[in-house]
């Protein structure tokens, strides 16, 4: 299910994945041209000024993966990639310079196919724990879901500042 915020953001909810859980309260974020284009100094300076703490630079994983313990905002700082969201039945989105989603904890992704200069900045908010790296093994459910649960929600939207979600 796709809604749009007052700011213009798009939500996206994401059901139980199985392998993948995804959240079962927040919804993905989705901000167009939020961060300018082949500056990713821009891109960290905006996180932090949100208590957004930047992590690194690369890419994005080409197999489903999620983090159980921790909320992450990707900036798509140059380049473009399609991701899907969610595992297997999730929902597909193409991304482009300028782009930031914010997938809450447990939110499935993986890059299905990226041009040579997609370049991301990844955070997680002021205090979270350091990610964990999940890959929807049945063994990992249980946990994953109890962790995911506990997660803090961010106290601000890593690109307004805003309450998340604001609906």
């Amino acid at each position: 299910m796709h809604e749009h915020r007052t700011d213009g953001a798009e939500l996206i909810f994401l059901q139980d994945g199985g392998a993948i859980p995804n959240n079962p309260r927040l919804p993905v974020l989705l901000h167009r041209g939020a961060v300018p284009e082949g500056q990713p100094e821009a891109a960290e300076s905006l996180f932090r000024s949100h208590g957004w703490r930047p992590a690194w630079r690369n890419g994005i994983h080409d197999w489903h993966h999620y983090h159980s313990n921790a909320h992450e905002a990707l900036a798509i700082v140059s380049g473009a990639v399609r991701v899907q969201l969610g595992g297997e039945a999730g929902v597909q989105v193409d991304l482009h310079a300028g782009d930031v989603v914010v997938l809450p904890a447990g939110t499935g992704h993986r890059n299905l196919g990226a041009g040579v200069r997609l370049l991301v900045v990844g955070a997680y908010p002021e205090g979270a724990a350091p990610p964990d790296q999940l890959h929807g093994a049945p063994e990992e459910s249980e946990r994953a879901r109890h962790a995911i649960a506990a997660v803090a929600d961010p106290a601000r939207d890593p690109v307004t500042g805003g309450a998340y979600p604001l609906r």
